[in-house]
């Protein structure tokens, strides 16, 4: 593209950007009304309530910071949920600076090389470990893309001085799209000359389709290379005016250069796409001075704009349109790779887009009647030549064989899913621990695995079905259900093994043990030692207290009552291979099923070539004393064993599980996202653990 033709380009888009802020002018002008009448946030109930959600979930908010702010005064809920918001605005926990310093590490400067020289053309961010998100006007097509290049670490260090950059290349071959509308266009960066990728050098933004990530009038902050300079951030004084249905609009101070920076909330979420100023303009839409003359283009300078707001397209929007493009197999495959919170599955098909998968939001179906299961037939079953779902009556949702050849037919991989899976597409799990998986094989070089491959047996319906109650509870309401749903759950533990396990985990993570512990919630009052417990687990992790009540009520469930544990161990013995040697994968309550398994129904002609334990509680007494038979004597069946656990991740407080166990294959420490420390996609992601995965696979050879 020619020098004229980026700037009509740019014209075209700043064009739009005015028109777009005229039309909302209405709405706008409702807005700071608002504003002026003392409403902080002019948004919606809903906008606010899933704002809420979202940061008390994953950790935008310290939980002692809310429960003082909310119990300051009397509150009714909107004005709660408000508050809760607010204290981010007000107050930041210090991760926010190193969490700050990893997001700009993704961010790089786009340079052309135009008559032989380098210039400075815009800024880009990486999204997955292989694409870069950038502007339309900056990259229209894949030519424009070659002739650019990267430029990461042009900003100066802590002493001020200009750091080393290093230089990467765009690969449009491999991959290009972009969109004049939505002013996008995500391109792949080609490896180093050492076949390392740029994501797993400077890390790289995981976008999401959810909802709740911004609210208007909230802070917002930008990183960039304006008018190409190094690395700057905007931070002060900036925040969201007003949302249109594929744009926002905020107040920052942004030059040219900034082109294709990414706009982050406070918690260092991609809310948007930054692409341009928007200038005030006359009403036959001349582009207007700041001394109220029309602006002469080619004769004023650019800095005599009067510019009202910035534009940025919003997050969301991208990842909709994203979805619905035509691709062959290996760019869908690349596109799967901006992580599960993207909703762009590599076996999506194109078309429009509702919900991203799998969405926490949405309400589980409908579940059929329960259906009785005998233990497993070991001689009665057959395996399906091609890789599918087992055989179940219409409309229940079943696990998945792997093909008959995978891995030469002899070993199979077996993933065992955790709590929180009912009404879930077990499709959709598969691909998503299987993302996991491939992440982390990809960072330590080795070969990917197909989904096809695995075998994925499923009992989240079945567990919720047994247990007699649904799972979920809402995500927000007027009392607060984590301290509610934590009373019921103590109340209906036969054993109270409920309140043990809470209480145990609490004393691990290194609650006083006097009685002091703070009993603090919101909304309901919370009482007792185990609302103290709750209160302090969720606060020294990065898990919240209703997702903690949860996951230990199913681990309770399971453990005390038989028939709960009967009807998940013949579910888990049915969708399982019956032969030849088993790698294991389990995570959360699944590693407690798994043990259960190979000590106790495993056919004797099998055996465990690796169990993988992961995000695992078996390091508490309260969960190996109940084990059968109880203990921490290893199983027999199992070669090997490597645990894998976050210290922020309340499920694993009783790690390492050496100490308890003695002496594992390995075990690894690792730090998964501090909104994610649970996931299994996180633990799976990290090189160490999928290279311990891939030694035990049997790769065909030639």
């Amino acid at each position: 593209m020619l020098p004229s033709d980026e700037s009509r380009e740019e014209q075209k888009q700043q064009s739009a950007a005015a028109r777009r802020y005229r039309e909302a002018s209405a709405e706008r002008k409702e807005i700071e009304a608002k504003l002026a009448a003392g409403v902080q946030y002019p948004d919606s109930p809903e906008r606010i309530a899933s704002r809420v959600n979202r940061l008390l979930e994953r950790g935008g908010v310290p939980p002692a910071a809310a429960v003082a702010s909310v119990h300051a005064e009397a509150l009714d809920v909107p004005e709660a949920l408000e508050r809760v918001i607010g204290l981010t605005k007000d107050l930041q926990p210090w991760s926010f600076l190193p969490r700050g310093a990893r997001a700009a590490a993704t961010v790089a400067r786009i340079s052309i090389l135009r008559d032989g020289l380098e210039r400075p053309h815009g800024t880009g961010f990486l999204v997955s470990l292989r694409l870069l998100l950038t502007n339309h006007h900056v990259l229209p097509n894949p030519e424009s893309a070659r002739r650019c290049f990267l430029e990461f670490n042009a900003q100066v260090t802590v002493e001020n001085a200009p750091d080393a950059t290093i230089r990467f290349a765009f690969d449009p071959d491999t991959f290009f799209t972009a969109d004049e509308h939505l002013d996008y266009a995500l391109v792949a960066v080609a490896p180093a000359a050492d076949g390392s990728l740029a994501g797993a050098r400077f890390g790289w933004n995981r976008l999401s389709i959810q909802q709740g990530k911004l609210v208007q009038n909230e802070p917002v902050n930008v990183i960039g290379h304006p008018m190409g300079r190094l690395k700057e951030i905007a931070l002060r004084d900036n925040s969201l005016v007003q949302r249109l249905d594929d744009f926002l609009h905020y107040r920052t101070d942004t030059e040219p250069g900034n082109s294709g920076s990414p706009v982050f909330n406070d918690q260092w979420e991609v809310v948007a796409l930054h692409h341009m100023g928007v200038p005030n303009t006359d009403p036959q839409g001349g582009i207007l001075r700041k001394d109220g003359q029309i602006w002469r283009r080619g004769i004023d300078s650019d800095d005599t704009i009067d510019y009202v707001s910035n534009e940025g397209a919003r997050t969301s929007s991208i990842l909709k349109h994203l979805a619905t493009l035509q691709l062959d197999g290996g760019r869908r495959a690349l596109l799967a790779e901006m992580g599960p919170e993207s909703g762009l599955r590599q076996d999506a098909a194109a078309g429009p887009v509702g919900t991203p998968v799998a969405p926490a939001e949405a309400p589980a179906p409908t579940r059929p009647e329960a259906v009785a299961v005998a233990p497993v037939a070991v001689a009665a079953a057959s395996v399906p030549a091609a890789a599918g779902a087992v055989r179940a009556p219409a409309g229940t949702r079943v696990g998945l064989r792997a093909r008959t050849d995978a891995f030469g037919g002899e070993r199979h991989l077996v993933f065992l899913h955790g709590r929180r899976q009912q009404g879930k597409d077990p499709e959709l799990l598969r691909r998503g621990w299987t993302g996991g998986l491939n992440h982390g094989l990809t960072r330590a070089g080795l070969p990917t695995v197909d989904p096809a491959d695995v075998w994925f047996p499923y009992y989240g319906d079945r567990i919720v079905e047994v247990i007699g109650q649904h799972e979920t509870l809402p995500a927000s309401s007027a009392d607060w259900p984590a301290a509610a749903a934590a009373e019921a759950f103590a109340a209906a533990s036969e054993e109270g093994t409920y309140e043990q396990l809470v209480m145990e985990a609490a004393v691990l993570a290194g609650m006083p043990q006097d009685g002091q512990a703070a009993s603090e919630g919101l909304g309901s009052a919370l009482v007792g030692s185990l609302q103290g417990a709750l209160s302090w687990l969720a606060a020294k992790t990065d898990v919240d207290a209703l997702a903690i009540a949860t996951i230990f009520r199913d681990v309770d469930a399971y453990l005390s009552d038989q028939a709960v544990r009967r009807a998940v161990l013949d579910r888990v013995c049915e969708e399982i291979p019956h032969d030849g040697e088993l790698v294991l994968v389990t995570h959360s309550l699944g590693t407690v099923v798994g043990m259960d398994l190979v000590a106790n129904r495993l056919p004797p002609c099998m055996k465990v070539t690796l169990l993988v334990t992961a995000g695992s509680p078996l390091g508490m007494n309260a969960v190996n004393s109940r084990l059968v038979p109880p203990g921490t004597n290893r199983p027999a069946t199992v070669t090997e064993w490597v645990n894998v656990w976050c210290p922020t991740d309340a499920v694993a407080i009783g790690c390492p599980l050496e100490p308890v166990w003695g002496k594992l294959t390995e075990e690894h420490a690792v730090v998964n996202a501090s909104d994610r420390a649970h996931s299994i996609e996180e633990y799976l992601a990290h090189p160490d653990v999928a290279a311990a995965i891939d030694r035990f696979l049997e790769r065909p050879t030639g």
